[in-house]
């Protein structure tokens, strides 16, 4: 029996001296725990070494894959042909199938031989001779970082670390430029405050203060290569009228000296940028193309590296740097947010309000797929980032224009708009929405005066009758007779209505104060 033992050094076959040995498989081990012993089982044959660690990968990756590779089918039909009556122990059994299809050589693969392959591991210095243990071991060392960066398709020269500082570096900068900005247009506004109204680029605004100084230096000064012609008038003729306060000659040194790092910062600022630009096309470059360089920059600075960002599903790319808003909803149970660091894209800005959510999901789910294909992938070209957009462009169009298609029998088609003609529309103003009263007919104010002036005639003629009565009864001819006591207290009741209900006169109260004594007169004449 022939052994196929595969080194990171080369491949080694050894002939089988006691098969006999082989068939206990739970004390072979016993057999290899000295060099000696190990020996008297199996012999070297055949030892191929690879030239470089190139070579080594290129049969490991094999070896990893199931596949035959050149030098060992060269070797295997050398060494292995001359004895094609005997077996072929080999460690992989797809490996195996594969050597017995082109080759047609019979290979074994059992418990057996696992744990012999397990014993010749453990002493391949004593069992292959001219192989420094050194040597073996940065062989070793070599071929496993090889072939980890080939797993994972890392290539040496795509190193994002770049990309983490420089876009948190520029966040800074930026930040830093605002606070310097804002200070200087706060301290030199106290001596000239007209000419942050005048000059609002920032930049423009510093390398003026910077080059002139004093307001009073604007006159004789010439800024026609800083500031267009019509502005550098308005400046002239605002420092002439100021209404600021005068500084020191001091004061004006330390603000030109800000002026000056403001300056600096913005033209390093710049200059990051480019080198940020550059980056990114070397390394994402379908990213950069999808969402631009910025975006992308932080999208991987957010997962922590590109490969951190490949492993992330769309939807989580959709979210990434909304994931306050994310936990806050799903806590108070409310709409989760539908987008967060890709807000940012050109993309999702050309939308509509409507239609962020679709373009953010679409492009999220288009960008995962770019960011895949430049962190595992061999292919450098942007043409995978250009076609995916491409996409994205086309669906945001479709949604932009379904609002002016409808639907017909035969399909989609543009709706075809009605001829316009203008309806003139004379509306007459209404009065009657002035006044918050309550509308009443005249018929109906007639009638309700007429009742009210034969009620007052009723009462007039009722009051003569009793006024009647009491003269007559004042001269001693009585008219009536005597009532009874309930008679006389209904009666006054009823003069006291009629008393409150009739307007109040001088001769009506001279009328009532008499009918009050002929009662009194009345009682006392009964008793």
């Amino acid at each position: 029996m022939l052994v196929l033992f595969e080194t990171a050094a080369g491949y080694a076959i050894f002939k089988v001296l006691n098969e006999k040995k082989l068939q206990e498989v739970d004390s072979l081990w016993k057999e290899f725990e000295t060099p000696e012993k190990a020996n008297k089982i199996v012999k070297l044959k055949h030892f191929e070494k690879f030239q470089d660690t190139t070579e080594a990968l290129a049969a490991s990756t094999a070896l990893v894959e199931g596949k035959l590779s050149k030098n060992l089918k060269k070797i295997l039909k050398k060494i292995v042909a001359k004895d094609a009556h005997e077996q072929l122990a080999v460690a992989d059994a797809k490996l195996g199938g594969v050597i017995k299809e082109k080759l047609n050589l019979s290979c074994i693969h059992s418990p057996m031989v696992t744990e012999l392959m397990r014993g010749i591991r453990s002493q391949i210095e004593g069992l292959i001779t001219g192989l420094p243990s050194r040597e073996m071991a940065a062989m070793c060392l070599g071929l496993a970082h090889s072939l980890s960066r080939y797993k994972l398709k890392f290539s040496p020269d795509k190193v994002d670390t770049m990309i983490i500082q420089a876009i948190s570096l520029l966040d800074d900068l930026d930040k830093e430029l605002n606070n310097y900005i804002m200070r200087c247009r706060e301290w030199y506004g106290w001596h000239f405050p007209e000419l942050g109204k005048i000059i609002t680029d920032n930049l423009m605004y510093c390398k003026c203060v910077r080059k002139v100084g004093d307001r009073s230096n604007f006159a004789s000064s010439d800024v026609s290569d800083i500031l267009p012609e019509e502005i550098e008038e308005d400046v002239k003729a605002a420092a002439e009228i100021s209404m600021g306060t005068e500084v020191s000659e001091e004061d004006i040194n330390n603000i030109i000296h800000l002026c000056d790092q403001v300056i600096e910062i913005s033209e390093y600022r710049t200059q990051l940028y480019d080198y940020l630009k550059n980056r990114m096309m070397a390394i994402a470059p379908n990213l950069t193309v999808m969402v631009g360089e910025l975006v992308g920059a932080r999208l991987i600075a957010h997962a922590g590296s590109l490969l951190n960002l490949a492993k992330h599903p769309a939807s989580t790319v959709q979210l990434l740097g909304a994931e306050k808003a994310l936990f806050r909803a799903l806590k108070t149970k409310r709409d989760t947010p539908k987008f967060g660091l890709i807000y940012h894209a050109s993309l999702v800005g050309q939308s509509n309000t409507k239609n962020k959510g679709k373009i953010s999901r679409m492009l999220a789910a288009k960008t995962a797929l770019t960011i895949r294909y430049d962190a595992l992938g061999e292919n450098t070209s942007a043409e995978m980032g250009a076609e995916n957009r491409l996409k994205v462009e086309t669906r945001l169009r479709l949604l932009e224009e379904r609002g002016i298609r409808r639907i017909s029998g035969t399909g989609k088609a543009l709706a075809k708009t009605d001829k316009y003609q203008n309806k003139s529309e004379v509306k007459v103003y209404d009065p009657s929405g002035d006044s918050t009263l309550p509308v009443v007919s005249k018929k109906r104010k007639i009638q309700e005066v007429d009742e009210q002036d034969t009620e007052v005639a009723v009462k007039a003629k009722k009051f003569k009758a009793e006024m009647k009565e009491g003269t007559a009864v004042e001269d001693g001819e009585p008219v009536k007779k005597k009532k009874k006591k309930k008679d006389k207290e209904k009666q006054a009741e009823e003069e006291e209505v009629l008393s409150e209900e009739l307007p109040t006169s001088p001769i009506m109260e001279n009328t009532e104060k008499k009918k009050k004594k002929k009662k009194k007169m009345k009682d006392e004449g009964e008793d």
